[in-house]
């Protein structure tokens, strides 16, 4: 089915500095309690839950109730419908068409949007706040609505995340409990035998991060919605899997490639009585091939470039309808300045960068401004003027344009 195009609107989060940017290393900030981002990872990051009152003073939802459910009609939008009537617990994933959705006047039930940052300049914005933690490693914003009662259950998440309450009010109990079996039957994970420890109200501005396996129960006070920044975490046999296929694709491409092509041999071989059984020969000589296999850190560092920055399945892409030759490109660049488009994932090392899942040298002249770009998201107009001598920038943003992976700035 064609995607719907849908248009949202570019201000600010009410609350958040203009324009919105991450604390630096070493900057005290409310986002973090009077912390500095350097305080809060040593000693909270991955170790103990944090609350944090008014992190985003005078906050005002990303996004309305109607947006939301707007959101959540969209094929290209992952949307999921929890509701708890009668004591039963149930699951739906989206599209939902509006008359789909329950009565915002019944209890006990909970709509869950994922990745909000890529469809609305305000849930993007509020994200970026939190990027004195990697881009390798954020994930998404989620929003959670939930009328009144509403919840998914107590459970467990197996990635870092922060509970930003953007409206109405939320009852957190968490816990950290070492028995982590589920109620069996049930379509959602939801923990057998929580054992809460600590319990608050949380208000707009108010923020709880929680690190992997705390258990957490969070049910609405009356209307309400909670932001959800969330991070990646792929398990070891996700990063493995990944990784060997992404070094059998590289070692199959490689111009010096003839001892990974070499067919299997066993001349030693000798006949057998037992023709099904699996011959030891064959198992030491394969054996001997894979304990061939190696990789280097740049092996390593250009996987997890490409993995990393790899857009999910259901991104799409927006090309301009009526995209511009690359002379008049540079001219409204000039004037505008250029910004990374919300889907776009651009990761750099000291050797290569890394973009949408596509991976290529970093040259001395991508060094100029590439890692800028990535770090900012953005080239604003006088900087972009400075650099247009670089036909090799301009070339290439010029492509990523057409492709949808960046945007104009707005003309004055």
């Amino acid at each position: 089915m064609p995607k719907r195009p849908h248009h949202a609107p570019s201000n600010p989060v009410s609350g958040l500095c203009s324009p919105a940017r991450a604390p630096l290393p070493d900057e005290l900030t409310p986002l973090l309690g009077n912390r500095t981002p350097r305080q809060f990872m040593r000693r909270y990051w991955q170790k103990k839950p944090l609350l944090i009152r008014q992190a985003f003073p005078d906050i005002a939802a990303p996004l309305a109730r109607d947006e939301l459910f707007e959101l959540a009609d969209l094929e290209d939008v992952e949307s999921r419908l929890i509701t708890h009537f009668r004591k039963a617990w149930n699951l739906e994933h989206g599209p939902f068409a509006p008359d789909e959705l329950p009565s915002v006047r019944k209890r006990e039930w909970t709509l869950l949007v994922q990745g909000v940052n890529l469809h609305d300049d305000r849930a993007h914005a509020l994200m970026n706040r939190f990027r004195f933690i990697p881009d390798a490693r954020l994930d998404d914003l989620m929003i959670s609505y939930a009328t009144d009662g509403g919840g998914v259950g107590p459970h467990f998440d197996s990635y870092d995340v922060f509970l930003l309450q953007v409206h109405g009010k939320r009852r957190w109990r968490i816990g950290a409990q070492r028995d982590l079996s589920l109620k069996p039957g049930l379509p959602l994970k939801v923990l057998q035998h929580f054992e809460p420890e600590q319990e608050w109200v949380l208000e707009p501005g108010d923020m709880l991060y929680l690190p992997p396996h705390i258990a957490h129960d969070g049910i609405a006070e009356g209307e309400c919605m909670t932001a959800s920044i969330g991070f990646r975490a792929p398990s070891a046999h996700e990063l493995t899997a990944q990784f060997l296929y992404h070094l059998a694709e590289r070692t199959g491409d490689a111009p010096d490639s003839a001892r990974a092509n070499a067919r299997y041999r066993d001349p030693g071989q000798e006949p057998v009585a037992n023709p099904a059984a699996l011959p030891a020969l064959l198992i030491e000589r394969v054996g001997a091939i894979l304990a061939n296999v190696d990789w280097s850190e740049k092996d390593i560092a250009e996987f997890l470039g490409t993995y990393l920055s790899e857009p999910k399945a259901n991104v799409v892409f927006d090309s301009p309808e009526r995209a511009l030759n690359e002379q008049k490109f540079v001219e409204r660049a000039k004037k505008t300045g250029i910004e990374l488009d919300r889907k776009t994932i651009l990761l750099y090392d000291a050797r290569s960068f890394f973009v949408n899942g596509e991976a290529a040298a970093l040259s001395s002249k991508l060094k100029k401004w590439l890692p800028e770009l990535a770090d900012t998201r953005r080239l604003e107009a006088k900087r972009f003027v400075t650099l247009t001598d670089e036909s090799s920038m301009t070339g290439l943003l010029h492509e990523w344009y057409r492709a949808g992976w960046i945007r104009m700035g707005a003309l004055p």
